[in-house]
């Protein structure tokens, strides 16, 4: 098993599409129990969402890739850009 970080940056002025997908992501990952290790949403100026960082845990980047292209918020195009990359834990614990 690897840690890769899946890593997403919102469109400008996306917080409606976020807030109106927001549901769906969130049961996209519960139903894959045990994948995201951690994971929440990059803030702008205002500390309004603006993206996304999740860790995973899974087999191999493909499998990382695969199940961050069917993320719904990457289906919605929230993301002006997004990707997948390796990870490793050098400073403090997950849980």
């Amino acid at each position: 098993m690897a840690l890769f970080a899946l890593i997403g940056i919102d469109k400008p002025n996306a917080l409606a599409l976020r807030m109106a997908t927001r549901e769906a992501h969130l049961a996209y990952w519960a139903a894959n129990p045990g994948l995201a290790r951690l994971g929440g949403p990059f803030l702008d100026a205002n500390s309004d969402m603006a993206g996304s960082l999740l860790i995973i845990e899974v087999e191999d980047r493909a499998t990382a890739e695969a199940l961050a292209a069917n993320d719904p918020y990457v289906h919605a195009g929230l993301f002006a850009r997004w990707e997948v990359r390796p990870w490793r834990v050098t400073l403090g614990q997950l849980a």
